[in-house]
Order: structure tokens, then C-alpha cells, then sequence
């Protein structure tokens, strides 16, 4: 019975962290492109400042490391969604190759949907580019957790 009862527990914990990471990355879809950049220059413009620290004489182009700030944060939400997912899939019972092929198929299904929601958010619009690279991240994240379960 207690097994029972903390197993349903894990199933919810695990799936309640999903939706709430989901739902982080709505949000960050809906936000208005003006928002989006002010967002992203700010984490860009940390980074210069970091390493201008290190580095004084270095030249940065703000604009074509923001380009990369931008898409390493796409890639890494999905990455952390894909390790959710599979958790989540896991603790509910799922096993073998259809657990890592679930995880993968919901990723994927996410990252499409994420592109068609942009589409309405004022001036943003959806790449199928960003489809794919929301889908190497849910596999790499998928990928760390088979690893993190072996070990």
C-alpha cells in the first residue's frame, strides 16, 4: 500500500514537473519579439561582461552571439524537457526502446507546436529549423538520461 501510494506520488511529481516546464516554454514563446531580444541581449550582454574580465582586448559581435545565445537556450529547454519526459514516462511504467521512442515522439510533437504558437505571438513567426534543433536537444536529453541510469 505505501509502495502504491509513493509510486502515484512520483507519477505525479514527475509529470506536474513536465507541464510546469512546458508551460515555461510557452511563456517564452508568447512573448513579443521585442520582449524575446531584451530578454535574450540581457543573458548576451552578462556574458561579454564576463568575459571582457577574462579576456579585456577581446572584440564581440553583441548581435551574432545573441543569434548563438538564443539558439543554445532553445536547444537546452528542449534538452532538460526531453530528460523530463523521460523520467516521467519511466516512473509511469514504461520501459525498453518505446520508452526513449515515446519521449522522443512527444518532443518532437512539443517543439511543432511551439512553432505554431509563435506564429502568433507579435513579431515572431516559426522555423522548421528551430523544429529540428528543438529535437536534437530533446534527443540529447533523452540520450543523458539513458546514460545517467546506467551508471
Amino acid at each position: 500500500m505505501i509502495f502504491r501510494r509513493n509510486n502515484k506520488l512520483k507519477i505525479l511529481v514527475s509529470w506536474t514537473v513536465v507541464i510546469l516546464w512546458m508551460g515555461f516554454i510557452f511563456a517564452l514563446s508568447a512573448q513579443p519579439r521585442e520582449q524575446s531580444n531584451r530578454l535574450s541581449t540581457g543573458i548576451t550582454e552578462k556574458i561579454i561582461y564576463a568575459v571582457e574580465k577574462v579576456v579585456p582586448d577581446v572584440e564581440t559581435d553583441i548581435e551574432r552571439l545573441n543569434h548563438v545565445v538564443r539558439k543554445n537556450a532553445h536547444f537546452f529547454a528542449y534538452l532538460v524537457l526531453g530528460l523530463l519526459v523521460t523520467n516521467g514516462l519511466r516512473v509511469s511504467g514504461m520501459t525498453g526502446p518505446k520508452l526513449y521512442v515515446w519521449a522522443l515522439f512527444i518532443c518532437i510533437l512539443y517543439a511543432a507546436g511551439d512553432e505554431i504558437h509563435q506564429l502568433f505571438a507579435p513579431g515572431r513567426g516559426g522555423q522548421l529549423r528551430d523544429v529540428v534543433l528543438a529535437t536534437a536537444g530533446g534527443a540529447v536529453g533523452i540520450l543523458v538520461y539513458r546514460w545517467l541510469k546506467k551508471i
